[in-house]
């Protein structure tokens, strides 16, 4: 399903990955302990600037700062809106 937006100028579209819900040992973790999640999926790209090129695509993992972006809820899922600079890398 694709979804009905488009970034503007060097903005990012990110899905966070899901929260982890048990430790390596196995034990699990409650709602209230878990922590945000700094890696997602990118959605949708804007065009980029004059100054700025962009350089992540639809489909790339990317690592990105505890508070970056502005959390958003489209179609019931949750969602990233960021400059593309609060990315920090692609996985």
């Amino acid at each position: 399903m694709a979804l009905n937006i488009k970034p503007l100028s060097d903005r990012v579209l990110i899905e966070p990955a899901a929260a982890e819900t048990k430790t390596a040992s196995g034990i699990f973790i409650p709602d209230t302990a878990k922590e945000k999640p700094q890696k997602g999926t990118v959605v949708a790209v804007g065009k980029g600037t004059k100054e700025h090129e962009m350089t992540v695509k639809i489909g790339d993992t990317v690592l990105y700062g505890k508070y970056a972006g502005t959390e958003l809820k489209l179609e019931g899922k949750d969602y990233l809106i960021m400059r593309e600079d609060d990315i920090l890398a692609i996985i």
